[in-house]
């Protein structure tokens, strides 16, 4: 059974950082695609960064030099980790972590597991 938990979100102001981390178990494939989603109530969850089994990374122009993808593997544990900088209100949302085939894609439907998320809000 894959599941996958996301901890890290919070309260903080703008400019000031957080950083996410999800933890994906069950997952019994070396070649995959991880990604962070984002969403605010009454939108359509948005791509926020994608990263490959083989390390390479898509991030979402809204978010390309703020944020920093980055994984890792302990036992038989994946751990994905979103480093978010400079953050800005309209950074609130919803942050969910998602799992699927190496040929995943920015959209929703590539992934085929999700977690529930965690909460970040961005005060200015």
């Amino acid at each position: 059974q894959v599941q996958l938990v996301e901890s890290g979100g919070g309260p903080v102001q703008a400019e000031g950082s957080l950083r996410l981390s999800c933890a994906v178990s069950g997952y019994d494939s070396n070649r995959y695609s991880m990604a962070w989603f984002r969403q605010v109530p009454g939108k359509e969850r948005e791509v926020v960064a994608r990263i490959r089994s083989t390390g390479s990374t898509t991030y979402a122009a809204s978010v390309k030099g703020r944020f920093t993808l980055s994984k890792d593997n302990v036992k038989d544990t994946l751990f994905m980790y979103l480093q978010m900088n400079s953050l800005k209100p309209e950074d609130t949302s919803l942050y969910i972590c998602a799992i699927g085939g190496w040929y995943a894609t920015l959209t929703t439907g590539s992934y085929s597991f999700w977690g529930h998320g965690t909460q970040v809000t961005v005060s200015s």
